[in-house]
């Protein structure tokens, strides 16, 4: 099973991006997934899960800012982000959490994408 993050770049304050993750494997279909992220000196983070029915939940600084979204016909799942803060710079990665905190994650960490907030 290998988890692709894509869609990370450099973008302005107030800014959006979307992020994309595609997965390989028949897992996908019945598997919650979710996005984290690992700000430079920090601990990784959850931001979003969306379970394989299409329920979600996010962490509290997410503030309705990011739609987290999935397509399972394409084995892909998307993190739409609006109202960019610095604070969100990290590099964000997809995963298949365990629990919906995602405290605990199924598959080895992948590469990431980089998100740069900055003027």
């Amino acid at each position: 099973v290998q988890l692709q993050a894509s869609g990370g770049g450099l973008v302005q304050p107030g800014g959006s991006l979307r992020l994309s993750c595609s997965a390989s494997g028949r897992f996908f279909r019945v598997s919650a997934m979710g996005w984290f992220r690992q700000a430079p000196g920090k601990l990784r983070e959850f931001v979003a899960r969306i379970t394989d029915d299409g329920r979600t939940n996010y962490a509290d600084f997410v503030k309705g800012r990011f739609t987290i979204s999935r397509d399972n016909a394409k084995y892909t799942v998307n993190l739409q982000m609006n109202s960019l803060e610095p604070d969100d710079t990290a590099v964000y990665y997809c995963n298949v959490p365990l629990d919906t905190a995602g405290d605990y994650v199924r598959l080895p960490w992948g590469q990431g994408t980089l998100v740069t907030v900055s003027s």
